[in-house]
């Protein structure tokens, strides 16, 4: 059901000031209209979230686990309506979204097994030794506990998996820390479906109401107000620098200042290195033109910079990329707003002295939609104008021709940081891509051989940050297993009774987790 409602733990409520989601396939609003929480919503969210807090940090955790993979069951049950909201508030194709679900519910699932399996908690022993000489040793037990309530911003991109049951809400949920949401304004009636299917969840498992809120809104208020709340402790979010920017600050100023895990922008450079352009130069140009354009260029990983020695094979891929791309059709985009700033970032491109446009896709009938567009210049002209590194969200991307290796190793040293960098090699390039591979881990989170940026696995090993501006806080992630770290702080105790104790540090290791004691791993037995 939808009915425009914001969600305050068990409460739902209309407010008096509305607001229309609009279907960019066609520019024009969709039927129906939605709460716009305000600053004194955020607060008495913020404040049954303080509420909740101590209850639900306390869960077992099998209820807590339960409790996520509820959440995956009551997203699959509300089927289709969500799939066909969804498309009609983003422009996404049906395959797009319904894989989007299907990660979305696989993420909850993935970290309901690490809440099972414990090992987020990093739970130590060090037992007492009274007598050690010169001074006898306290017992130490140390294990990562919740750290508070935690806001989540929707992103646009994503309207399931980065949003209201994204990858954010799920990794701080199972770290032990409600959740409130401010909902993108772009899909607001997916986010209702979403998050009536959280509550729902929250619910059945007899939680505390608290666990999770989710407030509707298009003004900047909301959010401001939700990262400066006192009982807010950590935020999660996907979206632009300046926004990104925006809420760093407000948390900076806090009285009691509080973490800002911002995912915001990244252009995510290819290195083709000289072997693997000669062998398949063309598979490449085309495997690059699939990348670029899917989702109209809408990932955050999209391939959005070339990096190439100056050659006739690069000639030959440069041909071979700007004929493909001029076959591509156009798509649309996911809100005006975004291809506008598209548009005006391909016009700054194309209007520069030093910048050649090498093609454009084909041009459709349709509103807001991307026509994908190709650049080059040189490594001398990048090197001497930092604005041709920004990000265009978008498909868009631009071929830097450079003299020669070391040409390429500035370059990649004298950007900003990355989510990814990408390395197309064969056999023949190993020499030089061990060259590149140091310089390309500390520009990025993620190095990849041989394959395209865009598509993010959800599993242990991802890595989706980066330095900043990719992230606000490079040493993070915000897909895989690692994302809990975020919302998690250690605590050491010292010489407590065991009854004092959390359980995973007491002697009888209720949980039966692996721990480390006195410096050795010991796995207890399940």
């Amino acid at each position: 059901m939808i009915d425009g409602s914001m969600l305050i733990g068990a409460t739902a409520r209309q407010a008096p000031v509305r607001f229309q989601a609009i279907d960019p396939s066609v520019g024009e609003t969709i039927s129906g209209d939605f709460s716009s929480a305000t600053p004194k919503d955020a607060a008495e969210a913020c404040a049954l979230a303080e509420v909740a807090f101590p209850a639900y940090a306390a869960t077992t955790p099998e209820d807590r686990a339960r409790f996520l993979e509820a959440i995956a069951e009551d997203i699959l049950s509300i089927g289709d309506p969500l799939i066909a909201r969804a498309m009609q508030e983003s422009g996404l194709p049906r395959a797009r979204l319904e894989g989007e679900r299907g990660r979305t519910v696989g993420q909850l699932r993935l970290f309901a097994d690490v809440v099972r399996r414990g090992d987020y908690l990093d739970a130590t022993i060090d037992p007492a030794m009274p007598d050690r000489a010169p001074l006898p040793r306290p017992d130490m037990r140390r294990v990562n506990l919740a750290i508070g309530p935690v806001a989540v911003f929707g992103a646009s991109n994503f309207p399931l998996a980065f949003s209201v049951a994204g990858g954010d809400t799920a990794s701080a949920l199972a770290a032990g820390c409600p959740v409130v949401v401010k909902g993108h304004p772009a899909h607001p009636g997916t986010g209702e479906l979403v998050a009536r299917a959280i509550r729902a969840a929250v619910a059945r498992c007899g939680l505390p109401e608290g666990t999770f809120s989710y407030l509707p809104g298009e003004t900047n208020d909301l959010g401001s107000a939700l990262v400066a709340d006192p009982n807010i402790r950590a935020v999660g979010f996907t979206g632009s620098r300046g926004g990104g920017l925006a809420l760093v600050a407000i948390a900076n100023a806090r009285k009691e200042p509080i973490p800002v895990y911002a995912e915001m922008s990244s252009i995510n450079p290819v290195v083709l290195f000289p072997a693997a352009l000669a062998a398949r130069g063309t598979a490449l140009a085309e495997g690059f033109v699939q990348s670029l354009t899917m989702g109209a260029g809408q990932f955050c990983t999209n391939p959005g910079l070339l990096l190439a020695i100056d050659s006739p094979e690069l000639d030959a891929f440069v041909a071979a990329a700007g004929e493909a791309l001029s076959k591509s059709a156009p798509a649309t985009m996911l809100t005006p707003s975004i291809h506008n700033s598209f548009d005006s970032g391909v016009k700054a491109l194309a209007d520069h002295d030093a910048v050649h446009t090498v093609a454009r896709g084909c041009i459709g009938d349709g509103v807001n939609q991307a026509v994908g567009a190709l650049f080059e210049t040189t490594g001398e002209v990048f090197l001497a104008d930092a604005a041709l590194g920004h990000e265009v969200f978008g498909s868009s991307s631009v071929v830097v021709r450079c003299r020669d290796m070391d040409e390429i190793a500035l370059v990649l040293g004298a950007i900003e940081g990355q989510l990814t960098i990408t390395l197309q090699m064969d056999v023949g390039d190993t020499a030089d891509a061990a060259r590149i591979v140091p310089v390309a881990a500390r520009r990025a989170g993620r190095v990849l051989a041989n394959g395209w940026p865009t598509g993010v696995e959800v599993a242990p090993a991802m890595v989706h940050g980066g330095p900043f501006p990719a992230t606000s806080d490079g040493r993070t992630t915000s897909v895989g297993t690692a994302a809990i770290e975020r919302f998690v702080r250690p605590v050491c105790f010292q010489n407590l009774a065991q009854d004092l104790l959390p359980p995973a540090v007491t002697d009888a290791n209720p949980w039966r987790f692996t721990r480390r004691m006195d410096g050795s791993r010991e796995t207890a037995p399940r």
